[in-house]
C-alpha cells in the first residue's frame, strides 16, 4: 500500500458493524472527541495505576489499540521509539497524530501487522468497544515479541454492574444528575452515539477474570488481573482496588450487594507477559 506523508494509512474493515459505525462517528465528532480527550482518563489516580504497571515506554515499539484522540499517550508521556495508534475513527486518528502518535486506521479486530514485533500493546477502554473482545485481545497478543508486554483496562467487570430493584434505579436517577450539573451539557443525541460505541457495557456483560486467563494464558502468556475502582492508582497492583464513586458505592449497597469486595470493583485490568 502507497501513500503521502502525513496521511492516515487506511485498511480495509471486513465487517462494518453497528459499534464500528458508532465509534468511527463518535470519535470522529470534533466536539464530542475533544470534549472526551480533555476530560476521560486524564486524572492522577489514571496516571498512577498505568504508570506502574508498564513502567518505561522510551524506546520501545509501542501499539495502541483503540487509541481514540490519543488520552493514553497525552496523560502518561515519555518517549516511545515508535508509538502506532489504531483505531476505526479517521477524526480521532487526526487528532491523535498531531501529538505524535503513528496514525493507522483498522479494526483492532483483523489487524493489519505482522505478529512478535512489538514491545508493548496496550488497549485502554477498548475491548468493551470491540463486538468480539477474544479475537480482539487475540490479535493485540500475536503482535507482541517475547518477553513484550500486553496491558489492558478501563473495561466494565461484569460482577460490579448487576445493579438491580432500588440500586438500579437510584444509578440511573443519579446519571441523569450528573450530566445535568456538568459544565458541559452532554445532548442527548451525543449520549446516545456515545452508548452505541460501547459493545459489551450493559448489565450482564462485561469482562472477568477467566476472560483473560482462558484467552492468553494459551498464547503463551503470564497473566495477572487487578480489579480496581477509579480512586486508586498504582496502588492497585498491590491489590488494593479502592472504593467506588459515592453513588455507585451507595447503588450496589442499594442492590444488596457487598461494594467492598474484589468482584464489586468496576474495572478489571490485564498485565500480560509474553513467555
Amino acid at each position: 500500500m502507497d501513500w503521502q506523508p502525513g496521511e492516515i494509512p487506511s485498511f480495509p474493515i471486513p465487517n462494518v458493524t453497528p459499534a464500528i459505525q458508532a465509534n468511527s462517528y463518535y470519535f470522529g465528532y470534533p466536539e464530542w472527541a475533544k470534549a472526551y480527550f480533555e476530560c476521560c482518563h486524564r486524572d492522577d489516580a489514571f496516571k498512577g495505576c498505568w504508570r506502574e504497571a508498564m513502567g518505561s515506554w522510551d524506546d520501545k515499539i509501542v501499539v495502541d489499540i483503540g487509541c481514540e484522540p490519543g488520552n493514553l499517550y497525552s496523560s502518561l508521556g515519555g518517549s516511545p521509539g515508535l508509538l502506532i495508534g489504531v483505531d476505526v475513527s479517521r477524526g480521532a486518528l487526526e487528532m491523535a497524530q498531531k501529538i505524535g502518535y503513528t496514525p493507522v486506521l483498522a479494526d483492532a479486530q483483523h489487524l493489519p501487522f505482522v505478529s512478535g514485533f512489538a514491545d508493548i500493546v496496550t488497549l485502554n477502554a477498548a475491548l468493551h468497544h470491540c463486538d468480539d473482545m477474544v479475537q480482539a485481545l487475540t490479535e493485540a497478543a500475536r503482535l507482541l515479541c517475547p518477553g513484550g508486554l500486553l496491558i489492558t483496562d478501563h473495561d466494565p467487570q461484569i460482577s460490579a454492574g448487576e445493579l438491580k430493584g432500588v440500586g438500579q434505579m437510584f444509578a440511573k436517577i443519579q446519571d441523569k444528575l450528573d450530566r445535568m450539573t456538568r459544565r458541559r451539557q452532554v445532548t442527548q443525541e451525543e449520549l446516545k452515539w456515545m452508548w452505541a460505541t460501547e459493545a459489551h457495557h450493559k448489565k450482564g456483560d462485561g469482562v472477568t477474570a477467566d476472560f483473560f486467563y482462558n484467552t492468553l494464558e494459551p498464547l503463551g502468556f503470564e497473566v495477572k488481573v487487578y480489579p480496581h475502582n477509579h480512586t486508586v492508582g498504582g496502588e492497585v497492583l498491590q491489590g488494593n482496588y479502592g472504593r467506588s464513586y459515592w453513588h455507585f458505592y451507595l447503588a450496589q449497597i442499594l442492590s444488596g450487594m457487598n461494594p467492598h469486595l474484589p468482584e464489586s470493583a468496576l474495572s478489571l485490568m490485564c498485565v500480560a507477559i509474553k513467555k
